[in-house]
């Protein structure tokens, strides 16, 4: 291979629009290594290629959180605090004891009613 073939470089005619300040502004613009091995550049595709993947499933995950579980664990004990608090204020205004029977029940109709909207 010649010499020609291997360097990269770009040739500017001297314009209004190309002043010499703007041409050394081209000279120091930085190159791109022009000897690497195949070994390396696949080495490093593989890597950015295994980032990206990471990065899209920490984004997927991300969504996941902030579309589905928190909302769905937020509306699951905001009922559960309003429960909590109605029973307390039903106790002050009125000599009325709130029990709850069956506390598996109690909870799992709180989960289907916080579900049931989603």
């Amino acid at each position: 291979m010649s010499s020609d073939s291997q360097s990269s470089f770009v040739e500017a005619t001297i314009t209004e629009e190309n002043s010499p300040s703007s041409l050394s502004e081209l000279d120091s613009l930085p190159s791109s290594p022009t000897t690497s091995s195949s070994g390396e550049s696949s080495g490093d595709e593989e890597e950015t290629d295994a980032e990206r993947e990471w990065k899209e499933s920490l984004q997927q995950l991300e969504l996941l959180l902030t579309m589905v579980v928190v909302p769905y664990v937020g509306k699951y004990f905001g009922r559960k605090c309003a429960y909590w608090g109605w029973a307390k204020f039903m106790e002050w205004k009125y000599p009325v004891d709130v029990v709850v029977t069956n506390k598996t029940t109690f909870k799992g109709t709180g989960a289907i009613e916080a579900a049931a909207s989603l």
